[in-house]
């Protein structure tokens, strides 16, 4: 992993690393920082978990942040909810268009049954980790476990539907996509980059990420995020009343 700080006491640095194919990472981001995911290679699948860092009861909610933005899909613009009507970041920028948070994550016996059986004390770095269970050993390190989990995005996966109604992956990023978060409030994120649960690929995806947080600008009155629909409007208004006072 590459590290890059510059100026950390005045907090005006950054932070960038690449997570390799099959790992796991996580982080509590602060209020105004962005969060930039960038697939090196193309073929890549981020998997991504968000909870309150001091009510950790709180997590993101799936359903309410489709429903609410009437759309199946996440991109720029669209707003990532808790299950509490706060919003924990908003997507700033996109270059991929599409990304994923109904299908869930792969298991063991998804990676066993597309690419064989292959463990760590056998194969080290080349063994194949599966998103579930890489979830699991992020989490253990909040002191939360299964029951804790919710549905999670699967950025860089776009997903479609075929003659008799399957949903399928029908398209990846390429080298180079990249998305941008901004937090809204401080944001336990828990993420893998392990394969989607419908790829497919004749061989296990290999494809790196690279992880960039920078502080982003201020919210303004004529942000894309905040006026894309009045459920938005009304996110942001839980989130200013939840930092009154702070």
């Amino acid at each position: 992993m590459s590290l890059n700080l510059t100026n950390p006491i005045a907090g005006e640095g950054g932070y960038t690393t690449t997570l390799p194919a099959g790992t796991h990472w996580s982080l509590v981001i602060r209020r105004g920082m962005g969060l930039t995911l960038t697939d090196l290679e193309g073929g890549a699948n981020v998997g991504l978990l968000m909870y309150n860092p001091t009510q950790l009861s709180e997590k993101y909610n799936a359903p309410d942040s489709l429903k609410c933005q009437h759309t199946f899909k996440l991109t720029r613009s669209h707003c990532l909810y808790s299950d509490m009507g706060r919003i924990f970041c908003s997507i700033i920028k996109d270059s991929f268009g599409w990304h994923d948070t109904v299908c869930g994550n792969s298991h063991a016996s998804h990676i066993e049954a597309c690419w064989g059986n292959r463990d760590y004390q056998n194969d080290r770095n080349e063994w194949q980790q599966n998103g579930y269970d890489s979830f699991l050993v992020e989490l253990a390190k909040y002191e939360l476990t299964r029951r804790h989990m919710a549905a999670n995005v699967n950025f860089f996966s776009e997903i479609s539907t075929d003659d008799e109604g399957n949903l399928q992956l029908s398209r990846q990023a390429q080298a180079g996509d990249r998305v941008t978060l901004r937090f809204e409030m401080d944001t336990l994120v828990v993420l893998h980059t392990c394969p989607h649960p419908l790829n497919h690929a004749d061989q296990y995806p290999r494809s790196p990420v690279q992880i960039t947080l920078a502080p982003t600008a201020p919210l303004q009155a004529d942000d894309e995020c905040l006026n894309l629909c009045d459920e938005n409007r009304r996110g942001f208004a839980n989130n200013a009343l939840y930092h009154l006072g702070q």
